[in-house]
């Protein structure tokens, strides 16, 4: 008894110190009757229903088959085919539910499978008119990521009940069909005659639809109707449900409980799950390993290689591209997923992996894959997604040769599982291949002398035998040619012969005249010389003219004609914008110099340039722009160039005469917000308090201005401290504008694809697509707590694992004191009622749903309101100074004493203060619409 006690408290010490991400064990007590997930414990478990899959933690039967019983499915087999259920045996899954994920450098993951919620509801006409359904999550682990449903029947309007406010939201409207018209013929069109679809979203645990008929008595309802008249079906067009480990909310939280952790496999990670509304957590394989992290042993090495060609008489061939194993084009035909291509034209020889990437050829012995991409598709890395399968594939994002390998293993490591190793053909050769990340995995080689395929069954062939090089291609060498094995060598010419290229062997030299010679020689080199010198000239003006039509070309392509024209139409154009010509652009950057590259991001490079009017500019060369959004880029540029506020970046003009048009804004020379935050001891400049209300002031204010005071609403979309710019005077300037978009004033979201800075994105954006006026604000919340805490949206914690800086604020916020939260030069030179106004505005800006956020002009009146009360409490509020001293924040007064707003020691004060404040609210606003 005392030796299991011992053995049990060296158990618990391991698990404790071991990391969160490289956690395999779970303790159990000796009382317990918990047993470790294993393949050999669910050996006897269904996991299939049908044609449908799924895996623990998910499983049917016993409950030694799944984790919790939220993870409980039921299958029909009664029903043909059989259907897969959740727990409730309402919520029917019509995918696979997939539970492995390979190793990623992300922090975070997210799971989810496609599921059915469809009811129908019998309706009977002048005895009830109101309907309900509803739906719950089958429990905590799981949520609603988003749905689509259609709606059909006859003359009735459909709500989304919301029991926290007490108030239901029509949807949609539903009028009577022709009285032939079939519930399928209905739901094709969808219009709202028989049909309406609505949209389901912010991660749902439960909603409730109730469904209002009008006065049908008075309808002349036909007597041969459809079944539209005397139902309302609820139809899944689309839903998709997320789950996630629920024990504890993230996975740092798992340091403290790690009884029922789920993450068991060796080589296992955790992930935090976001797109849950517990939140929770997932499990994966770290990188190079794959399989279920759920179950013990269950993250391996690459295991899905298959040396064996499954078909017979498989076609090899997509026109003149010839296609070996162990890539293929039909089931059976390759070794692995990741290798099957699809011809779409064998006349023109269409082979492609995707609809992104076109195969050009395949080179077997050397690795080689020629990748070419699609129309339409932007150029980038190479990258070939198929579920479950590890990348295997190295190269850029130009037409070129992609080298690859065939498993993500070592050759020590392949030639130890003889039943998966690929090199089956004798005189093969393994190889590893390498990226400059390393190892990607290996491949094989014929061994010198030898060709063929080395992934066959003597694919490897002595061709020494029957192949002369020699013979078979005169003049291979500009001398002797010497046949070798597989192979052949050259020699120079004997004494006294020459190499003759007309005849293409030696031949003896002939004495000739010696002067003749000379005369010939100079002839020749003076005529090619005057010819050179001829096409030189005609070359370079012939490029010359070429360029000019270019240039015109693209002038043209990007509207140039239309900006000019809206230039023209402004009286004030001549002051705001200008459109560059290229030649200025390059005389201004040397010629583009690689030493005037100011930084590389997300949307384009930025160089350093000098204008001939001396003007220092930065100029940004964006990436490519869609032909389609050229009209949108040129009314942007337009529109930005008018805007003149004194805290946003100022945009001089554009250059269109290249491919992918250039901007010119003003420079901004002291760097970013997030430099000077991040890096404050290497560029020896230290924020202050002051400072820091101050920059975070004009900040907001440049984005309230942006929001809702320019002519057009303008979303920023890519808000972080690195784009928040110091001037000379250590002014804030908003910058980049490459991922914003323009909404019209009647607008209240656009619906894009989704962009941003990860560690700053909205991540209710993220999941729906529509970006508002709050993502900016969710994005500025980030910036706050990175003021507050100085530290970086992605930060490496104690456990030496990386974490989002936003959960773990407010993680953080529900734990502590903020004082214990926030950096010390907050805390030395921050009152606490300052921490706690800032934590708490950043508190709401971070809120998950966007209605319940701030908007930018009340996070600004806020910021003002705590700079003005920290003036007249007698702190220095700082303000635009001729120059910051390193570690020394000194500022002029404040320009806020010009409200002439008293705080004294009056009791009352700061209610008068507030009531002031609120009163001149409108005013305030109003003087948005001019430039400041």
């Amino acid at each position: 008894m005392q030796l299991s006690n011992v053995l049990f408290s060296l158990l618990l010490l391991v698990c404790i110190m071991i990391p969160v991400e490289q956690v395999s064990c779970v303790l159990t007590s000796q009382t317990s009757n918990n047993t470790h997930p294993s393949s050999a414990l669910f050996a006897d478990c269904p996991k299939n229903c049908g044609s449908l899959s799924f895996d623990y933690p998910f499983g049917i039967g016993s409950s030694d088959c799944f984790r919790n019983p939220d993870f409980n499915l039921t299958c029909n087999d009664t029903m043909q085919p059989p259907r897969l259920y959740l727990r409730d045996n309402v919520t029917e899954v019509v995918d696979d539910i997939d539970t492995i994920a390979y190793g990623s450098s992300s922090n975070f993951l997210f799971m989810s499978f496609m599921v059915d919620i469809s009811r129908a509801i019998s309706v009977r006409d002048d005895v009830q008119n109101m309907y309900n359904m509803s739906w719950k999550a089958p429990g905590g682990a799981f949520t609603l990521q988003y749905a689509i449903l259609n709606i059909t029947g006859c003359d009735f309007d459909t709500y989304l009940v919301d029991q926290d406010i007490n108030m239901d939201m029509v949807l949609c409207r539903v009028s009577c069909p022709n009285a032939e018209i079939t519930d399928k013929v209905a739901r094709q069109n969808c219009n709202g005659t028989g049909c309406c679809t609505i949209r389901l979203e912010n991660h749902l645990r439960a909603f409730q639809l109730k469904f209002v008929l009008h006065r049908r008595g008075e309808i002349n309802v036909p007597i041969n109707r459809s079944s539209l008249w005397d139902n309302i079906n609820v139809t899944t067009y689309y839903a998709r449900v997320s789950w996630s480990i629920v024990d504890q909310p993230t996975c740092a939280s798992t340091i403290d409980n790690r009884t029922n952790y789920a993450c068991v496999s060796i080589n296992s990670k955790c992930y935090d799950s976001f797109l849950t509304s517990n939140h929770g957590y997932l499990c994966g394989c770290e990188g190079g390993y794959g399989g279920n992290a759920y179950v013990l042993n269950g993250c391996s090495r690459d295991k899905g290689y298959n040396p064996v060609e499954q078909k017979t008489n498989c076609h090899r061939s997509c026109g003149d591209i010839n296609v070996p194993y162990p890539f293929g084009l039909e089931e059976g035909c390759f070794a692995r997923k990741l290798f099957q291509l699809n011809c779409t034209n064998a006349t023109s020889s269409s082979l492609q992996f995707d609809d992104e990437h076109q195969v050009t050829y395949i080179e077997i012995n050397d690795g080689l894959v020629g990748i070419k991409y699609t129309p339409y598709f932007e150029q980038q890395e190479f990258k070939v997604y198929v579920d479950n399968e590890p990348d295997l594939y190295i190269g850029s994002g130009e037409s070129s040769s992609v080298q690859w390998a065939v498993a993500n293993l070592t050759c020590q490591e392949a030639k130890q599982n003889t039943s998966g190793y690929a090199c089956v053909s004798f005189n093969s050769t393994c190889l590893g291949v390498n990226s400059t990340d390393g190892l990607i995995g290996y491949r094989c080689q014929c061994m010198s002398g030898f060709q063929g395929n080395p992934y066959i069954a003597s694919g490897c062939q002595d061709v020494a035998a029957d192949i002369d090089e020699c013979m078979i291609t005169p003049g291979i060498c500009k001398g002797v040619c010497h046949n070798t094995i597989g192979s052949y060598s050259c020699t120079s010419c004997l004494d006294k012969t020459q190499y003759d290229i007309t005849i293409m062997r030696c031949t003896p030299i002939k004495r000739q005249n010696l002067v003749l010679g000379v005369i010939i020689g100079l002839s020749s080199g003076f005529g090619v010389l005057l010819l050179s010198l001829s096409a030189t000239v005609l070359v370079h003006r012939w490029r010359k003219d070429i360029q000019k039509q270019l240039r015109r070309k693209y002038f043209e392509k990007n509207q140039g004609l239309l900006l000019e024209q809206l230039i023209l139409s402004d009286e004030n154009a001549s002051d705001k914008t200008k459109i560059f010509t290229l030649e200025e652009l390059e005389k201004a950057t040397n010629n583009f110099d690689p030493t005037r590259i100011l930084g590389r991001g997300g949307h384009g490079m930025v160089y350093k340039g000098i204008l001939s009017d001396q003007r220092v500019v930065a100029i940004k060369r964006s990436k490519e722009i869609a032909e389609d959004e050229i009209n949108q880029f040129i009314n942007e540029v337009a529109i930005l160039s008018q805007i003149n506020h004194r805290n946003i970046v100022k945009l001089f003009g554009c250059c269109l005469e290249t491919e992918v048009p250039l901007l010119v804004y003003d420079f901004v020379p002291n760097g970013s917000l997030f430099e000077v935050l991040h890096s404050g001891s290497i560029s020896g400049i230290a924020l202050s308090w002051d400072d820091c209300l101050r920059i975070a002031t004009e900040a907001a204010g440049a984005l309230c201005y942006l929001h809702s005071a320019a002519s057009i609403s303008v979303f920023h979309r890519d808000v972080k401290s690195s784009n928040i710019l110091l001037d000379a005077h250590y002014t804030a300037k908003v910058s980049d504008f490459g991922a914003s978009r323009l909404v019209s004033i009647d607008q209240t979201h656009v619906v894009t694809n989704v962009q941003g800075t990860f560690g700053y994105l909205d991540p209710e954006y993220y999941h729906t697509g529509q970006l508002n006026e709050k993502s900016d604000v969710y994005s500025f919340g980030v910036v706050l707590v990175e003021l507050l805490l100085r530290r970086q949206p992605i930060f490496t914690n104690e456990t030496g694992s990386k974490q989002n800086l936003s959960n773990y604020f407010l993680w953080e916020l529900k734990a502590k004191p903020i004082k214990q939260i926030v950096a010390t030069q907050v805390c030395e030179e921050a009152t606490d009622e300052e921490i706690k106004s800032v934590a708490s505005l950043a508190e709401m800006c971070l809120r998950l749903h966007s209605a319940d956020r701030p908007t930018m002009k009340q996070v600004e009146m806020n910021l003002q309101f705590l700079r003005t009360k920290r003036s007249n409490s007698g702190y220095v509020v700082q303000d635009n100074a001729e120059e910051i001293q390193p570690l020394l924040c000194t500022r002029g007064e404040s320009r806020y004493e010009t409200f002439s707003i008293i705080l004294g020691g009056n009791s009352n004060s700061e209610s008068q203060y507030s009531q002031r404040f609120n009163s001149s609210e409108h005013d305030f606003g109003s003087s948005f619409g001019v430039p400041r």
